[in-house]
């Protein structure tokens, strides 16, 4: 029998998941179905618990349930724990395992698909919510020389920083505060390419070579990467490809195989340029 997986959002029609899962199974010769479902926001529990009943063997989680699936799975997954977020659930008779897919997915696509070394890089995250929250022990995994969260309220990126003292030495402020330091790798994981908004950053934060990568994608550079080009910095990518491996990384959990990205990657890459 066919065994099935979805992605539960609210909006969710947009998906790519399923195009990309249908991709991967294709490659690696897997039986599966993979489905986007839209899940009202006041009854994500009971979507997936239907979803299970009717045979679901696991699903992706985007927003806004990616927190409501850390408070419903069972068990987790240590890189979820510390993620605070679940973006990838496994139904099986022990309960529902809760893991998060998006940090390794994230470093997999810089270190992989951009060859950029991390090890002893100054790497800069902006903005101190749950997208950067689920990178931050992957990031940290790497062995940067530093690695610093900035944010409009400093207040939060200290804490931030605070809550993953214990893996390494990190470090939080306020945009102001960065000031006369540049970086190597400047990751923004703040919502301002959605709303079209330039971030106060100051000038001399990409130190030469740097790498800006911007999680959020779209069709041509987004506001992000325009800003940090015109800043200087010497390479610029969205996260097509944190997308791409992020959902590889999901396929491995369920499916104990990791598929291929580039293909899948550049049929991507292709649609949103066409």
């Amino acid at each position: 029998m066919t065994d099935r997986y979805a992605v539960f959002g609210n909006p969710i029609a947009h998906s790519k998941s399923p195009q990309i899962h249908a991709a991967f199974a294709a490659a690696t010769a897997q039986d599966l179905r993979y489905e986007a479902l839209l899940a009202p926001l006041d009854g994500f529990a009971g979507a997936v618990a239907d979803f299970v009943a009717a045979g679901g063997r696991g699903a992706n989680v985007t927003v806004p349930f990616k927190e409501e699936a850390f408070r419903l799975a069972t068990r987790l997954s240590p890189r979820a724990a510390r993620a605070g977020a679940v973006n990838t659930l496994v139904f099986s008779g022990a309960g529902i395992l809760g893991d998060n897919t998006d940090g390794a997915g994230l470093v997999h696509d810089i270190t992989r698909n951009l060859t950029v070394d991390l090890a002893g890089k100054r790497i800069l995250l902006l903005g101190a919510g749950g997208a950067a929250r689920g990178v931050i022990q992957p990031l940290l995994a790497e062995a940067p020389a530093a690695l610093h969260i900035a944010n409009r309220s400093a207040d939060k990126a200290v804490a931030l920083a605070q809550a993953f003292a214990d893996l390494a030495a990190v470090s939080g402020g306020s945009f102001s505060d960065l000031a006369g330091l540049p970086f190597d790798v400047v990751i923004n994981a703040t919502s301002a390419s959605l709303a079209g908004e330039p971030l106060p950053l100051p000038t001399g934060l990409f130190a030469p070579g740097c790498l800006a990568y911007d999680m959020m994608y779209g069709k041509g550079e987004t506001p992000f990467l325009a800003q940090a080009r015109l800043a200087g910095a010497a390479r610029c990518a969205d996260g097509l490809g944190m997308l791409a491996e992020q959902a590889a990384e999901a396929f491995l959990v369920w499916r104990g195989v990791r598929p291929a990205t580039a293909g899948v990657l550049a049929t991507l890459r292709a649609a949103l340029a066409g």
